[in-house]
């Protein structure tokens, strides 16, 4: 049976040899022409309809390619400077095998190759039918040559604290190391989530010396810290950190203490350098030594400023808690509450209940209170994207359904530039909503606004293009259609009284407690707070789809020299740690100016 990522199956079957034999053909052929800069041959070996996403192999950046000649044209210009050569099909990974992508039957290989200064991998999509010329052609970078990873058969010996009598054992050795005294960190990482931790242990095993500052007392903490009923909303599959994965054991949706306790053991596992209860306060960039002054509170109230050559925002992709400017608010009674400070509806059964705010947090908290014996009403402002759990696996998932390892699910995602990622989301849109059509059609006769994101290509695209505005439904849709949540529309109320929410037709729902599910400000309000208009201004906006369908100034080095942004789900952290990682050791060897 096809492995199938679009929207029906097919039953034929490939023949394994041919399928190889058929890849190997392209590859040969590629590399010939690459080697001579063959124009003309390189163009025959691509689709009418082609796509190219490079990730530091020809460029050192994240580059996508979305038509035949500017393929052509940027293997060309960039071919002289690296000398790709050795492309052959990948020893030891997922052989060439027929599978449906994006609606597309086609022989998916991963290979490899190497350039002058690294080893590589990449990803080829032929069409059944026309399996000379290229659909889909990815090209990554796994190592740096001479640099490799310290794991597996090169791991260290550990002679130098094993048993080394009368000197400093191994936990004297990280005290001492993590004090920095005399020293000042490669990096600088801001947030001990799973991005600031992840990025750490891939520094620390290339040899860059990465200080991790958390305000929280430890890695992982603020995931404690957040509201009680908290559990991820995608599977364990696609989720597992670098280097150590999740217990075999663990459930299939984490709950958030869980994590937060993994994230703590990972810090310490790999050996990343961690300042707990330490704040970030300020930084400047100086141009002259090529610096940062960037200055952090410590646990005893002290302050101190670093000089790190990078710094790393790996806190998210949003600042902190924003409550807009509703009317009325300042005469309201009752408690107010933003998501981000709400932890339990334990002390508010019986309560009457107001949640501003229909994504995530929004129907989370309403059905946490509910569940608590509050009575819950969610304010609707606007429309949102709400998909199942289950239907949600079609975008989320799709790779690591596969049964082949995880690593090769990542290389195999991550192939597609942005038009094509969107036309999956849309062909996989149409698969949600058939699958939800019952719960959908009840939300709207309740009078919920359900909309598909952007182009329909569903909450994905929303994710990257605002992060926020759906629902991967845990239940509380089913409230809201059984009339157990009570449901409001913003546009029908009028402002706030000391009572509650005065309503256009003049009566008052009455409220002891309202929760704002608003959201946060952007990245780019916490980058002028912390480092200045001006670094603000010339780097430019965080996250967003940029023009060349890529998260704009996410995993690359942005227009502010040795300002680094890491952030999203645990998968994309798992991913793009790596290349954030490699393009800062490569500057470090002075690969990259």
């Amino acid at each position: 049976m096809l492995i199938d990522s679009g929207i029906e199956e097919n039953p034929a079957k490939f023949e394994q040899s041919s399928e190889m034999q058929q890849v190997n053909n392209w590859l040969r052929a590629f590399e010939q022409a690459l080697q001579a800069c063959d124009r003309e041959a390189l163009l025959s070996l691509f689709a009418d309809e082609c796509y190219w996403r490079d990730m530091l192999a020809f460029t050192w950046n994240i580059t996508p390619h979305e038509d035949r000649k500017s393929i052509v044209d940027g293997l060309i210009k960039y071919q002289p400077k690296v000398n790709a050569r050795n492309f052959s099909v990948a020893e030891g990974r997922t052989p060439p095998r027929q599978v449906r992508r994006t609606g597309n039957e086609v022989i998916e290989a991963i290979f490899s190759f190497e350039t002058d200064v690294a080893r590589c991998h990449g990803v080829l999509r032929l069409p059944v039918q026309s399996a000379d010329r290229a659909w889909v052609f990815s090209s990554s970078t796994t190592e740096l040559k001479g640099h490799e990873e310290p794991i597996f058969g090169r791991r260290p010996t550990g002679a130098a604290y094993s048993r080394n009598f009368g000197a400093g054992n191994w936990s004297d050795m990280r005290a001492t190391e993590q004090a920095y005294e005399g020293r000042e960190p490669t990096v600088l990482i801001i947030g001990g989530g799973q991005a600031g931790v992840t990025l750490g242990a891939r520094l620390r095993l290339l040899g860059v010396d990465a200080l991790i500052v958390e305000k929280t007392p430890q890695a992982g903490q603020v995931w404690a810290n957040r509201y009680h009923s908290l559990a991820l909303h995608n599977e364990v599959a696609i989720n597992h950190f670098p280097y150590i994965p999740f217990p075999p054991n663990w459930p299939k949706y984490l709950p958030k203490d869980m994590l937060a306790g993994f994230i703590g053991f990972y810090a310490w596992a790999m050996e990343c350098n961690v300042w707990g209860n330490t704040r970030f306060l300020n930084g400047d960039y100086d141009e002259e030594q090529g610096v940062w002054n960037a200055t952090v509170r410590l646990n005893d109230g002290t302050e101190r400023t670093l000089h790190p050559k990078h710094l790393v925002f790996a806190n998210g992709i949003a600042g902190g808690k924003k409550i807009p400017a509703l009317p009325g608010l300042s005469d309201f009674k009752g408690e107010v509450l933003h998501t981000e400070d709400y932890y339990s509806g334990g002390g508010y059964k019986g309560k009457r209940v107001l949640v501003l705010g229909t994504g995530t947090s929004g129907h989370d908290c309403a059905q946490d209170l509910h569940g608590h014996g509050a009575r819950v009403k969610l304010i609707q402002r606007g429309s949102t994207t709400v998909v199942s759990v289950a239907a949600a696996g079609f975008n989320n998932a799709v790779h690591y359904q596969e049964n082949i390892p995880i690593e090769d699910a990542d290389l195999i995602g991550t192939a597609p530039t942005f038009r094509l990622l969107q036309r999956g989301y849309q062909l996989n849109v149409k698969r949600m909503k058939e699958h939800d059509k019952e719960l959908l059609e009840g939300l709207r006769s309740r009078g919920f606004k359900v909309d598909f994101g952007p182009d329909e290509a569903g909450h994905q695209m929303k994710l990257r293009s605002r992060h926020g505005g759906y629902y991967l439904n845990c239940g509380c849709s089913e409230l809201i259609v059984s009339g157990d949540i009570g449901l409001l529309q913003w546009e029908n109320a009028q402002r706030f009284v000391a009572e509650g929410l005065l309503m256009n037709d003049g009566h008052v729902e009455k409220a002891d407690l309202l929760i704002a599910a608003t959201g946060y400000h952007s990245q780019e309000e916490v980058v002028r707070q912390l480092l200045g208009e001006e670094i603000a201004r010339k780097t430019g906006p965080i996250w967003g789809v940029g023009q060349d369908g890529e998260l704009q100034n996410m995993f690359g080095p942005t227009p502010q020299q040795g300002l680094w942004f890491l952030g999203g789900g645990l998968s994309q952290n798992r991913v793009y740690s790596h290349f954030v990682a490699i393009q800062i050791k490569a500057r470090e060897l002075g690969l990259v100016q």
